[in-house]
């Protein structure tokens, strides 16, 4: 089996696969395919904490998905915060950090509320709403474009490119258009690096730009991954915030009644959807993972999607428990590349949850969710709901 093909993430059978990997318990290989030297897979939830624990001898500089290895790296190897390590991804680390610190994404509370209730005003005025087509990836790559500084009349623009550069392999802007659209991203920001360092502001663009800790191409590349990360993965954590409300009955009335059980709320939400399903590394030297020997130069997966079903850590996995206590999901990595934005998306997320519960009585499924066909991204290409509104939610304020 080609653990890469995208076909066998299409529907909820990857779950019932992900259990039988995860029951074996052991490295799997997988020929090569669509990744062009193959690699090895690892599937619980202790393998890929080994895996990705410091001190491993493995590397994210040939890059971090599948496709890419020693032979076939990626371009952005050294330079983008998800493919470097050693002292390039403390330094990366340490300058981008201090921006995406939960006091420092303070000045974003107010636009996040802002932005959640006018899409959820506008939401109100229809009886089936696909958060999937609209709320899901508007209101993250609102955020991201406000914390980057990019015109409110260039983000429409932006979020046709990304949705482009990681189009399904079966949509109709897959292959040369996704080329293309990367590129398009690239020549964007670098304009915008250019008006940055002619007139700063207050963005994180001209802060990186003026602070004359990155060069010119380290600027460009971590716009861009940030720009991807708070665009491609959180807007399906934000969809999972509609699937949760309609499949566990109660939850609305949690978050309404109970802010002490927001943050188990919004952990159990990442382990729950796990937009980010895999990470790659490449070891570095000979060495064993798990028990399998791994030859240097060969590439490793860690599937996060299924070490956050993996019933040894998590009892009754396919079920929302908000209140399943100890939660050590690996949804945004774990060892130095814990996802930098982490907090940006437990924000969104969290604030999402909220308000949706203030506004609504209950969320039903309109039809069956369609999930995405992908092996990087696990989400929702379709989640059409119905909302039973609270008095007054059609009328509130935007």
């Amino acid at each position: 089996m080609d653990l890469g093909d995208p076909d066998l993430y299409a529907s909820e059978k990857r779950y019932e696969m992900w259990q039988d990997f995860l029951a074996d318990d052991r490295i799997v290989r997988s020929d090569p395919g669509w990744s062009p030297s193959g690699f090895w897979s690892a599937f619980s939830h202790r393998a890929c904490q080994e895996l990705l624990a410091p001190g491993k001898p493995v590397t994210s500089e040939y890059g971090m998905l599948i496709g890419f290895d020693k032979s076939n790296p990626d371009r952005g190897g050294g330079k983008m915060i998800v493919a470097t390590d050693g002292a390039a991804h403390k330094r990366l680390r340490r300058v981008l950090g201090r921006f995406l610190t939960p006091s420092a994404l303070q000045r974003l509370g107010s636009f996040i509320d802002s932005e959640v209730a006018r899409l959820l005003t506008a939401a109100a005025e229809d009886d089936v709403v696909d958060v999937a087509q609209g709320i899901g990836p508007t209101l993250p790559a609102a955020v991201v474009c406000e914390l980057l500084g990019v015109p409110q009349a260039d983000r429409d623009y932006l979020i046709e490119l990304t949705d482009k550069a990681f189009a399904s392999p079966d949509s109709e802007s897959a292959g040369t258009a996704t080329t293309d659209a990367h590129t398009d991203i690239f020549f964007y920001f670098n304009d915008r690096v250019d008006e940055c360092r002619r007139n700063p502001g207050v963005d994180l663009i001209s802060a990186l730009i003026t602070s004359g800790e990155l060069g010119v191409d380290e600027v460009l590349t971590n716009c861009y991954n940030l720009l991807i990360g708070g665009n491609q993965t959180s807007r399906h954590l934000m969809c999972g915030v509609f699937h949760a409300a309609a499949e566990v009955p109660g939850l609305l009335d949690v978050v309404r009644d109970r802010p002490d059980a927001h943050r188990a709320v919004t952990e159990e939400l990442l382990r729950w959807v796990s937009p980010g399903m895999h990470v790659l590394r490449v070891a570095t030297e000979d060495t064993i993972l798990h028990g399998q020997r791994i030859q240097e130069g060969e590439a490793v997966v860690a599937w996060l999607a299924a070490a956050n079903r993996d019933p040894r850590v998590f009892p009754d996995p396919e079920n929302f428990r908000w209140d399943r206590g100890a939660n050590p999901h690996l949804a945004l990595g774990h060892g130095v590349h814990h996802c930098v934005g982490a907090q940006l998306a437990r924000m969104e997320s969290s604030r999402l949850f909220a308000a949706l519960a203030a506004r609504s009585r209950a969320v039903t499924p309109a039809e069956p969710p369609v999930r995405t066909r992908s092996n990087l991204i696990q989400g929702y290409r379709r989640l059409p709901v119905a909302i039973d509104w609270q008095a007054g939610a059609v009328d509130a304020p935007a």
